[in-house]
């Protein structure tokens, strides 16, 4: 009995100390919960909580709506539409991407082109970088994807602005075009601070306008915070801040003369630059063949880029701005206006023209053999005699002629609104030695100079050059620095700044002076060498030809039966009316022949849309002096004036002999001075 009671007391002894063991342990593991509850909730509480809010808080970026162009008269150049696209982000696809695509096309359409591109754009992008799969998704489209996206992780549908060219080529080269933002773009904004207003866009300029101009047209990137899901799906709305659209771009482009002048070149290999002198204002700006800026929004295909970049005819280069070419003949006006102004021969002094000019050993013949006989500037300038402006490069020299021609825009950046546009050479001495490396060439012989007179030899300028040149003369010497944009519009506050509203300087030049030079060129027209492409104009224009030779026949006589490539370049420069110049244009026609022929004709349509009765009594924009037209007066042609002169470049010693002609006794005529000889070099640079 005694030791059934003593069993009985030590197992609840033993019990007693194991619940008061148990009841301990679980007081320490309360203590324990309590303190890491405590730590959590009040030490570690401000951490955690924005970490909490950054799991449910999504920062989604909201992209501006770019800023639409449109030319003068409002008609609109580049504009924006809604879409939905599909895009994909390699990391996040868990399929093969190859069967991913292919059930995805049994859902959505998506075509071989798409295909291709995707998989070209895969390969130039990292993994985290969207990629665009397909865009132009209708609604039905997209609210069927919407319904299956759970099948396709990595797969993304999305609204976005789009850029259109609703004018297709027409003034590609000016607007340019948008593309997908790359890796490199991305660098290149977080150097410049720039990455987080491009948060959610995923294009940005390339060329044209679109790029100069990208910071006004891109606006600025909103933000909007909203609260989702684990899943990521979205709650609601906790706080918006707006995007700011682009500013809205008006361009002095008249896109109607535009597609006149574009129509000119169809087939044609060229360029065309219209400037409204008293503005600065560039009209028309034409660059053939032309190009479809659409073709680049979402990423140019192989194909399409291939048949681009390989075109003989390289469309995609902008001729105005990029391509340097000597311009001939219609240099000549402003070599005689430099002789003026400098004082190295007077308007009535006449110069002996047997069909050459002999200098230093060698003869510099007209184009043609042609020989005019005393010849004034007024007369040389009609006929375009190149034996007087050879004469006057010895007495001007190609220092004093690079200094005063720089004024005038040649070799010179103009400032237009535009990136890539390039120098050219107007040479002299000091650009001699810097261009070459060796001794020998960094020479300049007194020869050479003779060459620069005509337009030709070390001479390269570019269209925009000899464009804004010729409205520089039509201006009274009053340099307005060209330009597209010719307005610029805020949507938000609705205010319209102007670009260009003074001349950037005003070379000091002789009223005399520039009536003889004008003058002459009117003459040009009247009955000179651009007579015939005139005939009938019911506005008076002062102009120059010019032919630009492109190969060396070394002798041998110009014929049609030359490879068409190796043919002259025609080129044309003029302004109009005389008395009140509206427009001023130069052009060039690749490999065209004859300037008077081929070029002159493509200037007088752009005159005659835009000088029109018609146009004028319906232009829209502002501060354009409307002219009446004036009745044309035929004269008589200039003796001589029949054929234009090809500006010869050609070496003295591989130029066939003529025939001296001797000047008539009884005409007083003024011999140039003599010049000692020098070596003769004469150089096509192009």
């Amino acid at each position: 009995m005694f030791e059934f009671k003593k069993t009985t007391h030590n197992q609840k002894r033993k019990m007693f100390v194991r619940v008061c063991v148990a009841g301990v342990l679980a007081i320490l593991c309360f203590g324990v919960l309590a303190g890491r509850l405590w730590h959590l909730q009040v030490v570690r509480y401000e951490g955690l909580a924005a970490r909490a809010d950054q799991n449910r808080i999504a920062v989604v970026p909201i992209p501006p709506r770019r800023g639409e162009i449109t030319d003068r008269n409002g008609v609109i150049l580049a504009r924006n539409y809604r879409d939905y696209t599909l895009s994909v982000v390699p990391a996040n696809v868990e399929a093969d991407m190859k069967t991913m695509l292919d059930s995805l096309g049994e859902l959505v359409y998506l075509s071989p082109t798409d295909r291709r591109r995707f998989t070209q754009q895969m390969n130039q992008t990292g993994r985290y970088t969207p990629i665009l799969l397909r865009n132009n998704l209708n609604d039905t489209e997209a609210s069927w994807f919407a319904a299956h996206a759970y099948k396709f992780p990595g797969v993304e549908l999305s609204a976005r602005w789009v850029r259109e060219y609703p004018q297709g080529e027409s003034a590609a080269h000016v607007l340019g075009y948008v593309g997908r933002i790359s890796e490199k773009d991305l660098e290149e904004l977080e150097k410049a601070g720039k990455l987080g207003n491009y948060r959610g866009s995923n294009t940005i300029g390339r060329k044209g306008i679109e790029k100069t101009w990208e910071e006004t047209l891109h606006g600025r990137t909103g933000v909007e915070e909203v609260e989702v899901t684990a899943s990521g799906r979205p709650v609601r709305t906790l706080s918006r801040v707006d995007p700011v659209p682009g500013s809205n771009l008006v361009l002095s482009i008249d896109i109607e003369l535009q597609k006149v002048a574009e129509k000119q070149f169809e087939g044609r290999r060229g360029a065309l630059v219209a400037i409204e002198p008293a503005t600065g204002d560039v009209l028309a700006f034409v660059s053939a063949p032309s190009f479809d800026p659409n073709l680049f929004i979402d990423g140019i295909d192989v194909e399409n880029w291939r048949k681009l970049n390989e075109s003989p005819d390289h469309p995609l280069i902008n001729r105005p701005l990029y391509g340097t070419y000597p311009i001939g003949s219609t240099y000549k006006p402003f070599v005689g206006l430099a002789a003026l102004e400098l004082g190295k021969r007077s308007a009535t002094q006449r110069i002996p023209d047997p069909g050459y000019f002999e200098f230093g050993g060698q003869r510099f013949r007209n184009a043609g053999g042609a020989a005019y006989g005393p010849t004034d500037m007024h007369r040389a300038i009609v006929v375009s005699s190149d034996t007087y402006f050879f004469s006057l490069g010895p007495e001007i020299g190609v220092n004093a002629l690079h200094d005063f021609s720089k004024q005038f825009g040649f070799g010179q950046i103009t400032g237009i609104d535009l990136e890539g546009e390039r120098r050219g050479v107007l040479p002299s001495t000091e650009w001699k030695r810097q261009a070459y490396k060796k001794p020998a060439q960094q020479r300049w012989y007194a020869g050479e100079t003779v060459s620069v007179t005509v337009g030709q030899g070390y001479n390269s300028f570019t269209l925009l050059q000899l464009a804004q040149a010729t409205a520089v003369l039509a201006n009274d010497g009053a340099y307005m620095q060209p330009h597209l944009v010719s307005l610029v519009s805020s949507p938000q506050s609705g205010k319209t700044i102007r670009t260009v509203t003074q001349p950037s300087y005003t070379i000091p030049l002789k009223q005399e002076n520039l009536a003889v030079i004008r003058n002459a060129m009117a003459d040009v027209i009247r009955k000179g060498t651009g007579r015939r492409a005139f005939a009938g104009a019911t506005y008076q224009a002062a102009g120059k030809t010019g032919t630009a030779q492109v190969y060396s026949l070394k002798g041998a006589k110009y014929s049609a039966d030359v490879q068409e490539r190796l043919r002259d370049h025609a080129l044309f420069m003029a302004y109009a009316p005389v008395e009140n110049p509206q427009v001023a244009v130069a052009l060039i026609v690749e490999n065209g022949g004859w300037g008077a022929t081929v070029a002159a004709p493509v200037a007088r349509k752009v005159f005659d849309y835009w000088l029109s009765p018609e146009r004028l009594a319906s232009e829209r924009y502002p501060g354009i002096p409307v002219e009446p037209p004036l009745e044309h007066s035929p004269g008589s042609e200039e003796e001589g004036a029949s054929g234009e002169s090809m500006d010869a470049i050609l070496r003295p010693e591989d130029m066939p002999d003529v025939p001296q002609h001797s000047d008539p006794a009884d005409i007083e005529v003024t011999t140039p001075p003599d010049t000692p000889a020098a070596p003769i070099r004469l150089q096509d640079v192009r």
